[in-house]
């Protein structure tokens, strides 16, 4: 673990220095603080950053992102990198670990773009706060980062910075990121295998209606016998498809753009995002997954002083589903005149009966903030299971998908050469 030279004052504003043993600069600054001092300067003891300097500063750098920032050479926000996911996650816990240690938000973007190893984040979090020391509101600054700023991300810091905690609600953006990280790896490695036998059975596929289909009708042609209706099908379906695949591209195209645009119209998205909640597996998965969401972060602003209807507010906007989005409204216009949430959420007919029980009996006992967090942990382990199911039943669903068409299109063979062979047989 590496040490660190510090400089600090402490509540009477007497200077301290001295040397502390952290695992990194922001856990150094965390252990200051918790020893009520107020750090000046934090250095790691052993690296070099140039020829006539032995020590690396936590809150300075020679790097050249680090040297553009100071001289105001800033990337636009046309020229910004866009984050990936473990990129973002590391920005978000980064900025999490420091806001929650003392640092304010300006001091806290200069130490993560001050950072000593190269990455986008840096560049980014150089953009975030030229724009901070100009005053731009966080939320703000992170929307002009392009695409590496998702709106629901935008939205709860938004409401972070409207209620005052946004360390926890960055905090729970990691939890989040983190999820979808897991999910992505899950997902990935369970159709890993069914992708490799789903490739080799189009190949398989397209080798059978190409080259063997055709033979086979011309060679069971001239038995003059008539063929059974699923070999006769197969054949028909091979001659079709050879003669007409380009018709056959071009409207699976057209389909596509059509849903694609279809998908862009304000009725075609709210058809599409209510779909989704539908869809068999995967509807109860974002359900809960949306459930936790709410809970959670409803949790987190009324217990630091939001009210509950501008908390339902900021909720709604980052909502990035339509339909749920049209929910969270009914809900918020019910709450506004006078009901109260849990006989809200049950006149939308959506919310579970669980769920509104547990806020009624937060409601009645004045702790719906305890209520809300009760919930949002029952819901994250529900989803947790959830997940668990759906990555257990993609692999085997593939698999016996793609078995039950292999074994269609081989009986179909199989039954033409036997209906052949047994009428030879017979003359």
């Amino acid at each position: 673990m590496p040490f660190f030279s510090f400089k600090a004052q402490d509540a009477a504003g007497r200077s301290e220095g001295g040397r502390i043993e952290a695992l990194s600069g922001s856990d150094a600054y965390r252990k200051l603080r918790e020893r009520g001092l107020q750090p000046s300067k934090v250095v790691e003891e052993g690296v070099a950053t140039s020829s006539s300097a032995s020590k690396k500063s936590f809150f300075g750098s020679s790097s050249p992102s680090a040297a553009k920032a100071k001289a105001g050479e800033v990337p636009s926000a046309d020229n910004l990198p866009k984050l990936t996911t473990p990129q973002l996650l590391f920005f978000t816990e980064e900025l999490a670990e420091l806001l929650d240690a003392g640092l304010q938000l300006e001091g806290a973007l200069k130490v993560i773009e001050q950072r000593q190893e190269k990455s986008p984040v840096k560049i980014v979090a150089a953009h975030l706060r030229q724009l901070v020391r100009e005053g731009v509101g966080f939320s703000k600054a992170l929307r002009s980062c392009g695409k590496s700023f998702d709106p629901l991300y935008c939205n709860l810091v938004a409401a972070g910075e409207a209620g005052g905690v946004l360390p926890q609600i960055l905090k729970r953006q990691c939890a989040h990121l983190e999820m979808v990280g897991e999910l992505g790896k899950k997902v990935t490695s369970a159709l890993v295998y069914p992708a490799i036998v789903f490739s080799s059975a189009i190949l398989l596929m397209f080798i059978f209606l190409t080259f063997l289909v055709p033979q086979l009708s011309v060679l069971l042609g001239k038995s003059g016998q008539k063929l059974p209706v699923i070999t006769q099908a197969l054949i028909t379906t091979s001659l079709f498809c050879a003669h007409w695949w380009w018709a056959i591209a071009a409207f699976i195209g057209a389909v596509v753009t059509g849903l694609r645009m279809a998908v862009v119209t304000p009725a075609g998205r709210a058809w599409w995002h209510r779909a989704q909640l539908d869809v068999p597996v995967v509807g109860p998965v974002l359900k809960a997954r949306f459930y936790a969401e709410v809970m959670q972060n409803l949790s987190t602003l009324v217990s630091n002083g939001v009210t509950m209807l501008s908390a339902m507010d900021l909720m709604r906007a980052a909502t990035g589903n339509v339909y749920l989005k049209g929910l969270l409204e009914k809900v918020g216009d019910m709450v506004r005149e006078g009901s109260s949430l849990a006989s809200a959420m049950r006149r939308t007919g959506f919310f579970p009966p669980v769920l509104l029980d547990i806020l009624a009996v937060g409601e009645q006992t004045g702790d719906l903030a305890g209520s809300l967090a009760r919930a949002a942990k029952r819901y994250d382990r529900e989803l947790t299971s959830r997940i668990q199911h759906l990555t257990t039943l993609i692999q085997p669903a593939v698999i016996l998908i793609v078995a039950l068409f292999v074994g269609v299109v081989a009986y179909s063979m199989i039954s033409g050469i036997l209906s052949s062979v047994n009428a030879l047989k017979a003359h």
